[in-house]
């Protein structure tokens, strides 16, 4: 996700925050938003676990494995 969607959902979010809150439209951009932002955090999370490894006393190591 690039910093320019990050800057709209934080300006989308100040905005709500406001009397006049958010538009109809805004709304659902906002939500769109946080849907993309939400999916590129979990991406980055995964990817990350998928690369860590387990190391054991002995000197084994083990990569983690996805549960059930």
């Amino acid at each position: 996700m690039d910093q320019a969607k990050i800057d709209r959902i934080n300006e989308l979010a100040r905005k709500s925050r406001t009397e006049a809150g958010l538009t109809p439209e805004e709304k659902t951009e906002q939500a769109a938003l946080r849907q993309e932002y939400l999916a590129a955090i979990r991406a980055n999370l995964t990817a990350q676990l998928d690369s860590t490894v387990i190391q054991y006393p002995d000197g084994t190591r083990k990569k983690l494995k996805k549960r059930r």
